[in-house]
């Protein structure tokens, strides 16, 4: 009998949210009904070992000894994934669709591993754990993307994406596929298919009058800890203020911190409601999350395994998306039931000011020439 340890042992990245149903005790994993999520997967035979050089030291005492993607003993093919999200949330049920439908179109050729709750991975450890070959599958965030895609920081940028269906076209169309490529050359991730994670909103413990970003001036608005977080609550017109979120309940209780900005469903999981009284509708990001699949496992396949695959991949985003969907249109109710009042701004005002925040910084310096337009331009 062949025994194996297998450790794993991974260093925390700057928090990406992700709404759940219930209050989460750390950082969450930061959903369409217009388009379905028809991402076409885009291979490379380019190893690029520089930037794979460049994950493997981003992942100091990652994990040590995991085997590789492999067949298990009835002959099907692993399929490992990693998720921090909790059970009763969109965006983990999604990995079941995933399962049962390469049960149903492909009975018998995959073992289908979900690992829920970060219990194999840490949030923000998945793709160096993908680079090694020791996950075959997860959902990752244009935030970890960013980190070795700099051009990608584009999709972190407030404003830059309208709507939930202006996200599936950016990434069913050219300019997905053109960035996809790039993750997958750069990061040896083959992208399959785009969820919808929410769209952020202001969420303020006393209500003030909110129209345009200096209403929001001296503001200490909680963000997540990493410096593009904090650059959009600034860009906002607020002082960002970097908060662990197990610490935003007892931070908006105290006054520690004036507001906090996350998608109506995280709101409500977390009960900040308790804790609030208003909830400025900006809309200052539509926010997604990255279907994905290790090229190594990917090259592994057949082109009918990858077919397959892909497809579960689509079913499975267009779930999460559906549902999540359904539920932010009811919740703006169920705040006004709990007392908050719900304002909607000067978003023209707002896109403005944000957006040449961004153009003059830095990050637009990686954005390829013309993006902008194209995104924008993207139906």
């Amino acid at each position: 009998m062949l025994l194996y340890f297998r450790v794993c042992t991974t260093i925390a990245q700057p928090p990406v949210e992700v709404p759940s149903l219930q209050p989460p005790k750390n950082e969450p994993a930061g959903g369409t009904t217009e388009a379905a999520c028809l991402s076409t997967p885009h291979m490379t035979h380019s190893p690029l070992l520089n930037r794979r050089a460049l994950l493997y030291k981003t992942a100091a005492l990652s994990a040590l000894a995991l085997p590789a993607v492999s067949a298990t003993a009835q002959g099907k093919t692993l399929l490992r994934i990693s998720t921090p999200a909790v059970p009763e949330d969109w965006h983990a049920k999604m990995w079941t669709v995933f399962k049962d439908s390469l049960e149903r179109n492909a009975a018998g050729e995959f073992d289908v591993q979900i690992n829920l709750n970060g219990a194999l991975f840490k949030q923000g450890a998945e793709p160096t754990a993908m680079a090694r070959g020791n996950l075959e599958l997860a959902a990752i965030s244009a935030f970890d993307i960013t980190k070795l895609v700099p051009e990608f920081s584009i999709f972190t940028a407030g404003y830059m994406v309208r709507d939930p269906a202006h996200q599936q076209s950016i990434f069913t169309g050219p300019v997905g596929a053109e960035l996809f490529k790039a993750v997958a050359d750069k990061m040896d991730i083959t992208v399959l298919s785009t969820c919808y994670l929410g769209t952020r909103q202001l969420n303020l413990r006393e209500v003030r009058t909110v129209k345009t970003p200096t209403d929001l001036k001296g503001l200490k608005l909680r963000m997540p800890g990493s410096k593009e977080w904090l650059f959009l609550g600034n860009a906002l017109g607020a002082t960002a203020t970097p908060l662990a979120f197990g610490e935003v309940y007892l931070g908006l209780k105290t006054g520690t911190i004036d507001a906090q900005d996350n998608p109506l469903p995280s709101i409500r999981a977390a009960k900040f409601y308790e804790v609030t009284k208003q909830i400025v509708m900006t809309s200052h990001l539509v926010d997604g999350l990255f279907i994905g699949i290790a090229n190594k496992a990917w090259r592994a396949l057949s082109p009918a395994q990858q077919k397959k695959l892909a497809a579960a991949a689509q079913t499975a985003a267009a779930f999460n998306n559906d549902n999540r969907l359904q539920e932010e249109a009811q919740l703006v109710n169920f705040f006004k039931k709990e007392g908050l009042q719900v304002t909607v701004p000067d978003l023209d005002a707002f896109r403005k000011s944000v957006r040449v925040a961004y153009l003059q910084s830095d990050y637009a310096k990686a954005w390829a020439p013309g993006m902008v337009d194209r995104i924008n331009a993207s139906r």
